[in-house]
């Protein structure tokens, strides 16, 4: 039987950290992650988990610290954001180039600069070719989920990616819900003892981690990377399937929202979602066949599974929180469009930036995407596929 407690998405990242119990933590403090390591903290010093616990002075050496650890044969975990992940940059690239299955709970916020603390999705973007699984969050229940399941994807045999698991800061990691924990002794017959194949400590198999690697040797190293990826999508499946007959929780590559008689539909992440699926009900009850495409794996990108779930709509706008400042529209529009065109599938669909720095996306501003979408079906004209919702400045939306 689940355990219904009141949790915040942050409490609901530690807790789900401490029923995993890894090896080691490191970490360094940033709004709005901060109180994930500093509740785990508290799980250490009660002795809740027998978990190494290290804090760090950077955030690159807490990346450094769990790519020592994993490499060692230990399961790590880290928390963190925004610039924080900017500051392990070259560390998450290594981690992921050496096949260390590290769980990141990362708390999506503005890169600097200017300096913001509030909620986009700027962070992740910039780390979305560098070899991480991404998995997105809708509520603080799907960030603990998630969390759970990361392990079990990461370490597969098939995957060895490290993982990270996102959801918004502060409307997701400080608004406080009331979730389904699972029970401790079933988290961790679920997740499982950590066994690597390969790792430095194996006074039997002597190796090295990290070495040069040239032009004689690279290309195929990064083709297993891309090969490990591919692998994933159906580890993740596999994983959600044993996870729903735990719980009674499904999950897939994305969620489907009365997409299956849409004429418009709105393709987001996050939190995002939740107001968007408000927004079709109540379309949905004036008449309007509205439909919503939540994407929950971000990497690896289900482009072709994406692309059939859209084919019967009649006009798609796509929902980025991150400007990739390319004069052509966000990361995830550009993944959804050239998904779309390489399956030979031609939906008419614009780019939406909206949120950006925290700005708040309101269900009026969702039903404006759903009305423009409705226009360009009666018309058959988009006037602009790169557009800015809920700017002050005059015309801009447009």
């Amino acid at each position: 039987m689940s355990i219904r407690e009141r949790l915040s998405g942050n409490e609901a990242a530690a807790t789900a950290m401490k029923q995993i119990n890894p090896d080691v933590v490191a970490a360094f403090p940033i709004t709005p992650s901060t109180e994930i390591p500093q509740y785990f903290s508290t799980f250490v010093s009660n002795g809740a988990v027998d978990t190494e616990f290290v804090a760090v002075e950077s955030e690159h050496s807490a990346m450094s610290a769990c790519v020592g650890a994993e490499a060692a044969g230990a399961r790590a975990m880290t928390a963190t954001s925004s610039n924080g992940l900017s500051f392990m940059w070259e560390m998450i690239y290594i981690a992921s180039s050496l096949r260390l299955p590290i769980v990141m709970s990362l708390v999506n916020r503005a890169v600097s600069g200017p300096l913001n603390i509030h909620n986009d999705h700027s962070d992740a973007m910039g780390v979305r070719d560098a070899g991480w699984i991404m998995l997105f969050s809708e509520s603080n229940q799907e960030a603990y989920d998630n969390l759970l399941m990361a392990h079990r994807i990461a370490e597969h045999k098939d995957v060895l990616l490290p993982l990270m698991v996102c959801q918004d800061g502060f409307i997701t990691s400080h608004s406080i819900e009331t979730i389904d924990l699972v029970e401790d002794d079933k988290v961790k017959e679920f997740v499982g003892t950590y066994k690597p194949e390969h790792y430095l400590l194996n006074s039997k198999e002597p190796i090295s981690m990290g070495p040069l690697d040239l032009q004689g040797y690279l290309f195929e190293h990064k083709a297993q990377q891309a090969q490990a990826m591919k692998n994933a999508k159906k580890v993740i499946l596999e994983v959600a399937e044993e996870f729903e007959k735990l719980t009674g929780r499904k999950y897939g590559l994305f969620e489907e929202y009365k997409l299956e008689d849409a004429d418009v539909a709105i393709v987001c992440m996050n939190s995002t979602a939740g107001t968007a699926k408000f927004v079709v009900d109540d379309l949905r009850s004036k008449g309007v066949k509205a439909g919503l495409l939540k994407v929950r794996v971000f990497r690896p990108f289900p482009a072709e599974e994406i692309a059939k779930a859209l084919a019967n709509v009649k006009a798609v706008a796509v929902l980025d929180k991150a400007d990739s400042l390319n004069a052509a529209g966000g990361a995830l529009f550009t993944d959804v469009t050239s998904g779309m065109y390489v399956n030979n599938i031609h939906v008419p669909t614009v780019s939406y930036i909206y949120g950006i720095g925290g700005r708040d996306t309101k269900s009026d501003d969702i039903e404006k995407v759903y009305n423009d979408l409705l226009e360009i079906v009666e018309t058959g004209k988009i006037d602009n596929p790169y557009r800015h919702l809920g700017l002050r400045t005059k015309g801009a939306e447009k």
